[in-house]
């Protein structure tokens, strides 16, 4: 009977957790798109788009080796388990046990053993629904463990290209610095030629000289930040130093594709960022429901029944049986205000992760922002480096002519050599910041997550999806 109506309270009863506020309405547009551009999100595989193979390698090994997925896919792995555990105690807890006893009766008394069997079963009633709050929070803070994980598996995607692409700028700055020696030496040796006949100075030779020694000077540190870098990119595939080779040597038959992004509320709805903030906001909620129930009574029904007997043999034929049900009723009289404070707590976590939440909204779209920005000015940037590295070689082609011929004086040439050289460099530097540009935004809006574009699928087990 008490069961009875106890059971069909919870479901009128239960203390709801308080919903996500509803936020402003953002924009509906990014400012650096355009009002109609279409949308091009990243594939799963968005890495593929730059046509390095070596690249497609080093993201496999990366996906099955790299230690930090492998703690965030631990995290997750435990957020199951404490969800596991919350959801037992909306079911009966049930134990059995068995028992044995021997006793003797006076001195010289016959001894008597008697053996017994027990089954008992304890049952909360989830009036206030604490417990299935406590097992909603436990549930969302585990899908909040996903989309971290996500979130770091996009993390080192970047990482590992951004490294890559920095290895072949570092091997291509190293190409240009041996290139640009080599032309010093050559004009070191004309102005030898010319102290020779007379017609250059010490001065001049001292100078070329000079010149020499600092482009000899500048390839150690480039031969240093490829070893350096090498070393990061093997911890980010999850190797020894020793055991990656990097094969390529620099940028030549390399894509820089180029996503675009569609409306701000699709970004949203793709960062693996946003989600995890968003999933820890409603965990909050679900854990201020559960500390406003402990205000409330807390009943329990028990029930234990058994047999015993003095054979073994015979329980099943027992000499007794036993059996026992209650119902019990709790409720905090006086704690000093401990569940009041609870209650504070939890609702001061949950304002925090309000304001977390919406940070990382403004986070997410302000990433998309400075992305399409920074592709945008750097492929500018590019073309226009590009012209003046063509320009600077053709006036050092012409300098290099006219002082073999005797027409220019050797400051002339040290002009348009320095010119030819720092436009070199800066055309490598320009490039580099233009493929990782194009990798911040293929992170900013949110790599290949997302299941309207196929995206990643994310589980205890592992990362699947993007052909992985």
């Amino acid at each position: 009977m008490l069961g009875a109506a106890l059971g069909a309270l919870p479901a009128g009863c239960a203390l709801l957790p308080d919903g996500i506020p509803g936020l402003a309405i953002g924009p509906d547009r990014f400012r650096e798109a355009g009002r109609d551009a279409p949308a091009a999100w990243p594939d799963p595989d968005w890495w593929r788009g730059f046509g390095s193979a070596e690249l497609d390698r080093l993201m496999a090994r990366m996906a099955a080796q790299n230690l930090d997925l492998a703690q965030a896919q631990a995290r997750v792995r435990q957020a199951d388990a404490s969800a596991q555990i919350a959801g037992s105690a909306l079911l009966p807890q049930v134990t059995a046990g068995g028992d044995t006893q021997r006793s003797r009766t006076g001195r010289g008394g016959t001894a008597v053993r008697r053996y017994s069997v027990d089954l008992a079963a304890s049952y909360e009633i989830d009036l206030w629904g604490r417990n299935r709050n406590n097992l909603e929070a436990a549930r969302l803070s585990a899908q909040a463990q996903r989309f971290d994980l996500g979130t770091t598996l996009i993390t080192t995607e970047a990482s590992v290209a951004n490294t890559y692409f920095t290895i072949l700028e570092a091997r291509n700055a190293l190409r240009i610095q041996e290139e640009n020696l080599r032309a010093a030496r050559r004009v070191l040796a004309v102005i030898r030629q010319q102290v020779a006949a007379g017609t250059a100075t010490g001065l001049d030779l001292a100078q070329q000289e000079t010149v020499v020694a600092q482009q000899e000077a500048a390839v150690p540190p480039l031969r240093q930040a490829v070893a350096q870098n090498a070393a990061s990119l093997a911890v980010l595939i999850g190797a020894a130093p020793v055991e990656l080779d990097v094969i390529g040597e620099g940028f030549e038959g390399l894509d820089v594709p180029s996503p675009a992004p569609g409306l701000p509320t699709a970004l949203l709805a793709r960062r693996p960022d946003v989600l995890a903030s968003e999933a820890a906001l409603a965990a909050a909620n679900a854990d201020v429901a559960v500390a406003r129930a402990a205000l409330l009574p807390n009943i329990t029904l028990s029930a234990q029944g058994g047999f015993a007997s003095a054979l073994a043999g015979t329980l099943l034929r027992p000499e007794a049986q036993f059996y026992s049900i209650a119902a019990s009723l709790t409720q905090s009289v006086f704690d000093a205000g401990a569940i009041r404070g609870r209650i504070a707590f939890s609702q001061a976590q949950a304002e925090e992760l309000l304001a977390a939440y919406r940070q990382a909204i403004l986070s997410a779209l302000s990433d998309a922002e400075g992305a399409l920005a920074a592709l945008r000015e750097t492929t500018e940037q590019e073309r226009l480096l590009a012209e003046a590295e063509r320009r600077a070689a053709r006036a050092y082609s012409i300098a290099e002519e006219q002082l073999r011929g005797g027409i220019i004086n050797l400051i002339t040439l040290l002009n348009t050599q320095l010119t030819l050289f720092t436009a070199r460099r800066n055309l490598s530097r320009g490039r580099l910041l233009r493929f990782q540009a194009a990798v911040g935004l293929f992170r900013a809006l949110g790599g290949g997550w997302g299941p309207g574009a196929g995206g990643l699928r994310v589980s205890s087990a592992g990362i699947s999806g993007g052909g992985r």
